[in-house]
C-alpha cells in the first residue's frame, strides 16, 4: 500500500514531519476533541481486549511470564492487572496484561495496518492509569491517543513490513504505548516526541513464531511495557531523539525500508482509512468473533455461510479452493503442531469450520488438532493468491471460496468484509456476550456483569484504580 503523500493544504505535515504531527494530535487529546462515535467505540474496544486479557490470564505463556519474573526476582508491587492474582509493579503489569490479551487470538485489529492495538494500549492505560489514580476520562482518552499512534504508524509501515519479518504489534505498538503512557501523564508535544524517540528504540518483534512456540504471545507485552518505560524516562529526565519515525536511521526506514520514499513527507494521520462516522483509527477497527489469525476470517464466514444456507456438510467436500492476497494466502503452508500455529492455519482452521460449525478456543486443544475428521480435510483445502483480492488489500481483508461437492456442485462466496470489521460490527450485545463469556468463568457472572457495567460508562469514574481492582483475580 502506497503510503499518502501530503498536498498543498498538509504543507505543515511536510515541514513539522510526521513524528512532530503525531506528537501534536495526541498531546492533550481529551474527550472534548473526540467525537461520540470514537468514544463509544474506544469503550467498545476496551471491553473486548479487558475480555481477551482476563480469559488469557491463565494459558501457558502468561504463567511462563509470571515464572520468569518470579525467577528473576522481579515485579511484585501493588499495581492490579486484569485475570491477574499477583500485584506488580507497573512495568511488570503491563507486560503480563498485554500477554495476556494476545494470547488466546481473540484481540481486536486494525485491517489497514496489520496490528493488534487493544493488546499494547489497553494494559499500559489500566497499569499506569491505576498506579496514578487517573480519571475514566482521562483513562479513554489516553486510549483512543494510543490507538491513534499504533494504527497510523502500522498503517504506514505496513505490508513492507510483514514482507521484511517484522510484527507491527510489536515495533509500531511499543509506540501506541508510549503515547498512552504520555497522554496519561499530562505530557505537552515537546515530551510527547520524546516519547516516541525514545519508544522507537525499543521496538522489537518478528514473524519466527510461525515456526512455533508461543513467543508471538508476549510481543505485546513487551511492546507495552517498554512504550510505559519509554514515557517514564522521559518524565525522569531522560534526553531521547526528535523526528524518530521519518529520520534516515529511524523507525520507518528501519522497519518498513527506504525504497525511495521521502518520510518527511509522510502524512501520518492520513496513513490507513477512517470509517465514515470518525477520523480517529479506534472507530475503524475490527473485534474477532474468532478465535484465529485475522486474515482467516473471511474464509470461516464463507464456509460457515455455506453451510447455513446451502445446507453444506463437511462430508459432502471434495476440494476447497481458496483465493486471498498474498499475506493471507501464506497461511496457508502453517502447520497445526501447536495451538499456536493452528490458530494461524488456513488447512486447519476452515477445515475446523466445516466440521464443527464453528472456531472457538475449544477447537485448538491437543484432542481437536488430533481429530480424524478435520485431518482429513486439510489436505482438500488449497489456498492460491487471488489478484483482486491482492490488489485491493490492506484496503480490503477478502477472499474467494470455492467448494466442490462430492456430487460434483460447486458452492462460491466472495467475502470482502469479514464479520467484525467496522463496517460488519458486533453489535454492543454482542461484544457484552463476549466478554461476558470470557470473563465469567474467571472472575464469576456477578463480578463479570459488574465489571461490564462499569466498563460501559467507564469515563465516568472519579478514579480507574477501582476498577482495576474489579477485574483483577
Amino acid at each position: 500500500m502506497d503510503m499518502p503523500i501530503p498536498d498543498s493544504k498538509s504543507s505543515a505535515v511536510a515541514t513539522q514531519g510526521p513524528t512532530r504531527a503525531l506528537a501534536e494530535f495526541v498531546a492533550g487529546l481529551d474527550l472534548t476533541q473526540v467525537d461520540d462515535f470514537a468514544r463509544h467505540a474506544a469503550r467498545r474496544h476496551t471491553i473486548d481486549t479487558l475480555g481477551a486479557m482476563i480469559a488469557g490470564a491463565t494459558q501457558d505463556a502468561t504463567l511462563s511470564v509470571e515464572k520468569a519474573f518470579a525467577a528473576a526476582g522481579i515485579g511484585a508491587g501493588t499495581v492490579p492487572m486484569a485475570g491477574v492474582k499477583q500485584r506488580y509493579d507497573v512495568l511488570s503489569a503491563t507486560y503480563v496484561g498485554g500477554t495476556c490479551g494476545h494470547g488466546l487470538e481473540l484481540d481486536d485489529g486494525y485491517r489497514a495496518g496489520s496490528v493488534h492495538p487493544g493488546g499494547v494500549v489497553v494494559p499500559a492505560a489500566l497499569a499506569l492509569g491505576a498506579q496514578r489514580h487517573v480519571s475514566g476520562k482521562a483513562f479513554l482518552a489516553s486510549v483512543v491517543a494510543g490507538y491513534e499512534a499504533t494504527c497510523r504508524i502500522a498503517a504506514a509501515s505496513h505490508p513492507r513490513s510483514r514482507w521484511r519479518g517484522f510484527h507491527n504489534t510489536g515495533t509500531a505498538g511499543v509506540i501506541g504505548s508510549a503515547v498512552t503512557a504520555g497522554a496519561l501523564l499530562g505530557y505537552d508535544a515537546d515530551r510527547m516526541e520524546g516519547a516516541i524517540g525514545a519508544a522507537a528504540s525499543y521496538a522489537s518483534g518478528i514473524f519466527t513464531f510461525l515456526a512455533g512456540g508461543d513467543v508471538k504471545r508476549t510481543h505485546p507485552g513487551h511492546a507495552a511495557r517498554e512504550g510505559v518505560l519509554a514515557a517514564l524516562l522521559v518524565e525522569a529526565g531522560l534526553p531521547t531523539p526528535r523526528g524518530a519515525l521519518e529520520f534516515k536511521d529511524g523507525f520507518f526506514n528501519a522497519y518498513a525500508g527506504g525504497e525511495g520514499i521521502d518520510y518527511a513527507k509522510l502524512d501520518i494521520l492520513a496513513a490507513g482509512d477512517n470509517h465514515p462516522k470518525s477520523r480517529f483509527a479506534v472507530a475503524n477497527c475490527y473485534m474477532k468473533p474468532y478465535a484465529s489469525c485475522r486474515h482467516i476470517h473471511a474464509m470461516i464466514d464463507a464456509v460457515l455461510d455455506m453451510a447455513a444456507k446451502d445446507g453444506l456438510t463437511a462430508a459432502q467436500v471434495k476440494a476447497v479452493d481458496i483465493g486471498s492476497y498474498a499475506v493471507a494466502a501464506a497461511h496457508g503452508e502453517v502447520g497445526w503442531t501447536e495451538m499456536t500455529t493452528a490458530q494461524m492455519s488456513i488447512p486447519f482452521t476452515v477445515a475446523t469450520a466445516l466440521v464443527r460449525g464453528r472456531v472457538t478456543l475449544a477447537d485448538f486443544g491437543e484432542a481437536e488438532r488430533r481429530d480424524p475428521a478435520i485431518l482429513g480435510l486439510t489436505g482438500a483445502i488449497r489456498t492460491t493468491i487471488d489478484e483482486e483480492c491482492d490488489a485491493i488489500y490492506p484496503r480490503k481483508r477478502g477472499a474467494k471460496v470455492k467448494v466442490t461437492t462430492a456430487d460434483g456442485r460447486v458452492l462460491e462466496r466472495t467475502v470482502m468484509e469479514p464479520f467484525g470489521s467496522a463496517s460488519n460490527p458486533l453489535t454492543d450485545a454482542g461484544v457484552a456476550e463476549k466478554f461476558l463469556g470470557l470473563v465469567a468463568p474467571r472472575l464469576g457472572q456477578a463480578r463479570a456483569q459488574a465489571a461490564l457495567d462499569m466498563l460501559w460508562k467507564v469515563d465516568e469514574l472519579a478514579d480507574i484504580a477501582p476498577l482495576a481492582e474489579a477485574l483483577a483475580a
